[in-house]
């Protein structure tokens, strides 16, 4: 029988990548010998008898957990090939992951209605007794909400709001909110019921302390900063499609930390709501946030100081563009030595598109003038990515007869500078200025 995430999306029509077979009636060493006649078989449980074939197949028999000890890792888990189809279901999170659909003739076997919660767009726990056994089930439960965009049912509301969450490994909290800020296309939903089901109060307390911050512009009807940072994730949200995963990642974490540092700056000054340096004081919240999620490199990509970056620069692309004075494109090139300037871009574009309540008429809705303007500049100077390289290497120094020393590395920077002002624009523009220096 194929069960759970791969019927559940086939029947919502939802293109999916994996595959998951339960196997009744066959014994775990018949099962076994069977998927290694049919290629390479890595064993994730051997004791309960779960398999994986290639990237997307997971081939297991049907079994039971049995809660034995706090946290949420406290279970015994162990297969029986001879459970029923209704028994096997029952262990189920929500009612649309407890379908399951024969291979073979296309027969769905649905014990707990879970088609017709699809048809309603309710996410519903399978049983009362045995769903808050596992604690990561309230965070699935903000996360199927956005991603399916579906009410979660009040009696499931309330089971989730008694669940202690602080039992959960930073993994397993950042497996899902990652997929709450990506799959979805209103991330906002699933942030919204992280608030509304108490988890924020629990594990994320960068978030809970939003609520009651005022914003500015405080026309906004509930005011609150948070309210704002679920517009902003929700904006950059449609900005980041083609990027590679891990700048998908910063740009969510950069917009859903960029104002980290209100909290403590908010004040009331003149008659206006001022937050005077936020940008900086969002730093440290952000890197608290950041290693209780346990992000650092994902393939290779430094995602936690990109992340940082974002929320210390986020305020650069409408700085530059009211500048009373030109800024000059060195600013832009040591801006970009600092952070990606085209995913800043991106998630400074966001913060001001998420300053527009539906409500407001769209005559007065902020724009991304400034954050546009921004993006043209960098690109012209080809530092979307990246500031330029050097033009003038320690070879060249060695060459003119130098050899490495403090001099060495002086001149290496200053020449580095005069390029990124633009003074210095060739190889030969850079060996004349550091033949210069040495004669010095």
């Amino acid at each position: 029988m194929l069960v759970g995430g791969c019927v559940r999306d086939e029947l919502m029509g939802v293109s999916h990548k994996d595959w998951d077979v339960e196997v009744y009636g066959v014994e775990p060493a018949k099962l076994r010998a069977i998927l290694d006649s049919v290629g390479d078989v890595n064993v994730v449980g051997e004791a309960f008898a779960v398999y994986k074939i290639g990237s997307d197949l997971d081939v297991s028999i049907p079994r039971r957990e049995r809660k034995v000890s706090a946290g949420h890792r406290g279970f015994v888990v162990e297969g029986d090939p001879s459970m029923s189809f209704e028994e096997a279901c029952s262990r189920r999170d929500f009612t649309i992951n407890s379908i399951l659909r024969d291979i073979l003739t296309g027969e769905i076997v649905d014990p707990f209605d879970g088609q017709g919660d699809i048809k309603r767009k309710i996410l519903r726990m399978v049983s009362r007794l045995t769903f808050g056994e596992d604690s990561l089930r309230v965070l699935r439960a903000c996360q199927f909400a956005a991603r399916f965009e579906f009410e979660i049912e009040a009696e499931t509301v309330q089971n989730c709001r008694s669940i202690d969450v602080t039992d959960l490994p930073k993994e397993r909290i950042w497996g899902e909110l990652e997929k709450l800020l990506l799959k979805p296309r209103k991330p906002s939903i699933g942030l919204k019921w992280l608030y509304d089901l108490g988890v924020v109060d629990q594990i994320f307390p960068e978030l809970a302390s939003l609520v009651g911050v005022p914003q500015e512009p405080e026309w906004h009807p509930e005011g609150d900063v948070d309210v704002h940072t679920l517009m902003v994730v929700d904006e950059a949200r449609k900005l980041i499609d083609e990027l590679d995963h891990p700048r998908k990642v910063a740009v969510m974490l950069g917009a859903l930390a960029h104002d980290f540092g209100k909290p403590p700056t908010t004040e009331f000054v003149d008659g206006r709501t001022r937050s005077r340096g936020h940008d900086e004081a969002g730093v440290e919240p952000t890197l608290t946030f950041l290693d209780r999620l346990g992000v650092h490199t994902l393939d290779g990509f430094d995602v936690r100081n990109q992340i940082v970056q974002l929320v210390r620069y986020h305020l650069k692309p409408g700085e530059y563009y009211k500048s009373k004075n030109p800024v000059g494109d060195g600013a832009f090139r040591r801006l970009a030595r600092k952070v990606e300037p085209d995913l800043l871009y991106r998630v400074a574009k966001a913060d001001s598109l998420g300053r527009n309540p539906d409500w407001l008429p769209k005559e007065k809705w902020f724009d991304s003038a400034a954050q546009d303007w921004f993006i043209e500049k960098v690109t012209a100077l080809h530092i979307e990515k990246k500031a330029p390289d050097p033009i003038l290497m320690g070879r060249h120094l060695i060459e003119l007869g130098l050899t490495p020393s403090p001099q060495f590395r002086e001149i290496l920077d200053a020449v580095y500078e005069l390029q990124l002002d633009g003074v210095v624009t060739s190889l030969n523009e850079a060996v004349g200025r550091a033949k210069a220096m040495i004669n010095r």
